[in-house]
């Protein structure tokens, strides 16, 4: 099935749930399982279709690995450890599918290795930008070429040797990528980062046992030269960027409570929740702990009148996956909210300002686009539609919460990609008292 039909949202949204395991952690899980020397131990893994992507290029590379599947959501994966040099080549080409996050971090790793590999990917992936980690891949010696650009990625051989890189704009995957190349370069690599960024990589590579460290902007790995990883014992927390969804929901659907279980609460994540505090969303932090050096907590969260904000600065990139659902969120605020500094957002699955744009404005909502932002003005009504996903996962789900509040009944086209990132959303929605359905 691959419509969802919403109908408008009577009755509260009431519940507790769990929402499956971080995308980024769980791509970083597999990543550093195979390159480990033993056996690990990864519980709560997301299995949506771009980490399964990541699992499928391991295996391809030669990492045996088992997944017992008790749950269609969450599945247990025993990853044999290759050591950092003991992946093989594989038969053809990766097939990252439509997975930036692995194709930009597999490119730290492949650079490393004693042959060459292909890194490729679906339409959709053949678009987006890799000359961001192509360029610093470069500058520590890896002899990779992009196709103008972008996929694929073709990857030769090469000694690669530490470097000192400045990133003009915070990023995650770019950081990821020089710290997993600097595994195979013996000595000290430093990046800059001008602004939080994610640091799961930082934080999975300590639990490894590799020196990493945090001296004000700068990020530092030193690899003594005969680096050898353990293997891992990690359950993944709950998918923060999945849990903006049904939080949202809750926020903008009158007389709702939700609590959401086991939510990741690093701190280069938590941003929506910052951003929503600003337009006075209203929740509460409970049962705090951690879970394989990543924090963990619940979240409950309950309806309340939303305000508008003005959106920039380092919350931009500690939430920058969550601004579809969080544009849902400022259509129901009284008065204009304003985004800035998001140009990155331009370049993710789609482009998703003028996507969402567009398909909003089928829905009677204006938004007004800049380069690096746009501006929504509320509380709106929005009108029933048929609308399209693009195949963007979160643009798919944050229009089928928009549809809660919805005059009418609204249609989501090609909205199986949701399980891209969030297997079950329809259906952990549906536990909510959601009014939303899969249709033929």
């Amino acid at each position: 099935m691959n419509q969802l039909l919403i109908r408008p949202q009577k009755t509260p949204l009431r519940g507790t749930i769990s929402v499956p395991g971080d995308k980024s952690i769980s791509h970083r899980a597999v990543m550093l399982g195979a390159l480990a020397t033993g056996v690990s131990h990864i519980r709560n893994w997301l299995p949506a279709g771009d980490t399964i992507a990541t699992l499928a290029g391991f295996q391809a590379l030669g990492v045996p690995i088992t997944i017992d599947k008790h749950s269609p959501t969450a599945w247990d994966l025993t990853i044999e450890g290759q050591g950092l040099h003991g992946l093989r080549a594989p038969d053809g080409p990766i097939d990252c599918r439509n997975a930036g996050t692995f194709m930009r971090l597999a490119a730290g790793i492949m650079a490393g290795q004693r042959f060459p590999v292909v890194l490729d990917g679906s339409e959709q992936l053949r678009k987006r930008p890799m000359r961001r980690i192509a360029e610093p891949l470069a500058e520590m010696g890896a002899q990779i070429t992009t196709t103008n650009g972008r996929a694929p990625l073709s990857i030769t051989p090469a000694a690669l040797h530490p470097i000192e890189f400045r990133m003009n704009v915070a990023s995650a995957q770019v950081k990821s990528a020089l710290l997993l190349a600097a595994l195979y370069a013996p000595g000290e690599t430093r990046i800059y980062q001008p602004g939080p960024a994610r640091d799961h990589t930082e934080r999975m590579l300590k639990a490894v046992g590799v020196d990493v460290s945090l001296d004000g902007d700068w990020v530092t790995l030193r690899n003594p030269g005969d680096l050898v990883l353990r293997p891992l014992d990690l359950t993944v927390p709950g998918d923060i960027s999945s849990a903006a969804f049904p939080l949202v929901a809750a926020a903008i659907v009158p007389h709702s409570e939700i609590t959401i279980t086991n939510v990741g609460y690093n701190d280069t994540r938590t941003g929506i929740l910052d951003m929503l505090a600003q337009m006075g969303a209203q929740f509460t932090v409970s049962n705090q702990r951690v879970t394989g050096g990543e924090p963990a907590v619940d979240l409950t969260v309950r309806f309340d009148e939303l305000h508008s904000a003005d959106i920039g600065g380092p919350v931009v990139v500690r939430g920058i996956d969550e601004f579809p659902i969080l544009t849902v969120a400022a259509t129901q605020a009284a008065g204009k909210t304003t985004v800035r500094d998001a140009a990155e957002l331009r370049v993710k699955e789609v482009d998703r300002i003028s996507v969402l744009a567009g398909e909003l404005a089928k829905m009677n909502v204006t938004m007004t686009e800049r380069q690096d932002g746009y501006t929504v003005h509320g509380p709106i009504h929005p009108y029933s539609a048929v609308v399209d996903s693009h195949d963007d996962h979160r643009l798919g789900m944050a229009l089928a919460v928009m549809g809660l509040v919805t005059r009418g009944e609204t249609l989501i086209q090609k909205a199986a990609c949701v399980a891209d990132s969030f297997p079950g959303f329809v259906e952990t929605m549906q536990s909510l008292g959601a009014n939303m359905a899969w249709v033929d």
